[in-house]
């Protein structure tokens, strides 16, 4: 029994083994294709390095750099803006930006806390950074040097690594808030949001820099390791067209104008006529660049030049001169002007509420801002052929191309849209809505005899000038000067009498346009848009004053005139304009 058991298994591992009774490969063949699939391998491997070495060396290379480094902006240094008389506005100065790596903060409460000491707020601000994933986190962007340099000593002190420092550059303004609507904001990492720093963003931001630094794991970068870094290019320098001092005025004026004339918001420019330059501009709420915590609703931009509303009587300057240009009228031509008129479907009257009729020359009607005379002109006289190839030419509806972001063209008909009521109500101000930057550039071509100049902010890149083409003539000098002789007539003895300025010779026009009810439809009551538009000195005007004050009770004469008249008296004396009696 034990030989037979002995025998079976025998037998059975011979089975196994693949002796020569066995149903298996033999071993010797599967030897030789363990061998070539061997081979083959080391063949695959073999190719695949030289492919690895000489075909894609570069590109590998460059993947396994960029695999560890990173690249950092280094923000160039913003150009300085200038008022025209050198005084500085908005500048960049040298500042650090605080980061960590937080694998090699030990103490992240205790840095925290020193920190916290330079820097304001409570340890707790800086701890989540300072315990951040990765190798690479923001502490504090713009702090000054003073305070990085003196959380430096602090954490050297107390021997606490981690913390490294980044030069940058952040904006500063010497007048504080003045000017900051027309300044505008200038974002975390530099780049212009609003206002001129936003226009002239590419002038003003040169070229940034960079730093390439060593990455771990991941990518991050690791504070602290060595760096490469190309140098940023600094922004170029503007001089802009401002006068501090108007501008001052300008914003004190308009403020307390809002407050003591109960108004919803107010708006003022000031040009030179002659050359469109801008002495000054705002419009409420005014904007403060210096802490922008808290930015109120419509604070970042110019009213005059974003927002549209009913120009009002200040429009009629324009109706006198299409009609003394077409050679229908004249300052002496005198219209019989009933208490009221049918315009469309409406009937129209004055604001000094006039229960009869009488007869007006051109001038009264601009004396007295009569609505209804007005209307008569533009209606008997002049036709709506010519009223809207008068509007279109002098702009009204169309940009104006002022340099400064937001501009909005208005909702002005053309000729073919009119109706019964487009003519009449259009030539004293109603029927048309329009940002009133463009009644600025319209009135300066009435005082710069007919030529109109674009409305604008910038004087020179650097050193270099930069010129503003005038636009193509509107009216001829004399229909000019026939107009500015009327305007005149209103400041010494119309509704534009509070805007007098002793000893100067002032042209100008009140305007008290009604304002849309948004909700009843119509006209909302005792809701106006009362401003005055004038210029000084009439015959040769240096200064052109635009104020305006919305959703106020108060009619022109005893609002926007008094107010015109602080503001151009700054403006006069400021410019050098000497009195003339």
């Amino acid at each position: 029994m034990s030989e037979t058991s002995h025998e079976g298994v025998s037998d059975t591992r011979m089975g196994r083994g693949g002796g020569a009774g066995g149903s298996g490969m033999p071993f010797e063949a599967r030897l030789r294709l363990l061998l070539a699939l061997f081979m083959l391998l080391t063949l695959v491997v073999a190719g695949r390095l030289a492919w690895m070495q000489v075909v894609s060396h570069d590109e590998l290379s460059r993947k396994a750099e960029a695999n560890r480094q990173n690249v950092i902006d280094l923000h160039a240094r913003r150009g300085t803006i200038y008022d025209r008389n050198g005084n500085v506005l908005a500048m960049s100065e040298e500042c650090r930006t605080i980061y960590c790596n937080p694998q090699e903060v030990r103490e992240p409460y205790l840095t925290a806390e020193v920190i916290a000491a330079h820097l304001g707020g409570s340890p707790a601000d800086y701890v989540d950074a300072l315990t951040a994933d990765g190798t690479f986190s923001y502490v504090h962007r713009k702090a000054s040097r003073e305070e990085a340099d003196a959380i430096r000593e602090g954490l050297l002190s107390k021997e606490l690594p981690g913390v490294y420092y980044l030069q940058d550059s952040r904006r500063v303004y010497p007048y504080g808030a003045l000017g900051s609507q027309v300044l505008g904001i200038v974002g975390i990492d530099g780049e212009g949001l609003t206002g001129l720093e936003l226009y002239y963003d590419d002038l003003l931001r040169g070229v940034d820099g960079t730093m390439v630094v060593e990455t771990g794991n991941g990518g991050t970068p690791i504070a602290g390791a060595a760096s490469q870094t190309t140098d940023a290019i600094d922004g170029t320098d503007l001089v802009i067209s401002l006068d501090i001092n108007v501008q001052r005025m300008a914003e004190e004026q308009i403020v307390r104008g809002v407050e003591t004339y109960k108004a919803d918001s107010g708006s003022v420019m000031v040009t030179d006529p002659q050359t469109g330059e801008i002495l000054a501009a705002c419009s409420t709420p005014l904007l403060d660049v210096t802490d922008l915590s808290v930015v109120e609703e419509g604070a970042t931009a110019l009213k005059l030049v974003s927002d549209s509303y009913e120009p009002g009587s200040i429009f009629k300057v324009l109706t006198a001169a299409i009609g003394i240009e077409a050679g229908v009228v004249t300052p002496s031509s005198t219209f019989y002007v009933p208490a009221s008129l049918q315009v469309g479907d409406d009937f129209v009257s004055d604001d000094d509420d006039r229960s009869y009729d009488m007869d007006m020359t051109l001038r009264e009607i601009l004396r007295r801002s009569s609505n209804t005379g007005a209307a008569l002109v533009a209606q008997k006289e002049i036709g709506a052929d010519v009223f809207a190839e008068g509007v279109e030419a002098f702009g009204i509806g169309s940009l104006t191309d002022i340099d400064y972001p937001g501009e909005a063209v208005g909702m002005v008909k053309g000729r073919d849209e009119y109706d019964g009521s487009s003519l009449g109500s259009m030539s004293f101000g109603q029927g048309l809505a329009i940002p009133l930057v463009q009644m600025i550039r319209a009135i300066g071509a009435i005082a710069n005899q007919g030529e109109p100049v674009t409305p604008h902010f910038l004087v020179s890149k650097g050193t270099t000038p930069v010129s503003w083409e005038a636009g193509e003539r509107i009216v001829s000098p004399s229909t000019a000067r026939q107009v500015v002789d009327m305007m005149r007539t209103v400041v010494e003895e119309g509704t534009g009498v509070p805007a007098q300025v002793p000893g100067y010779d002032i042209a100008g026009k009140t305007g008290t346009g009604e304002q849309a009810d948004t909700t009843k439809g119509g006209y909302a009551k005792y809701k106006y848009t009362a401003s005055l538009i004038g210029f000084a000195p009439a015959s040769d005007p240096s200064v052109l004053v635009y104020v305006g004050l919305n959703g106020t009770p108060y009619l022109a004469y005893d609002s926007a005139a008094p107010l015109f008249s602080s503001i151009m008296g700054e403006a006069l004396t400021d410019m050098g304009v000497l009195p003339s009696s």
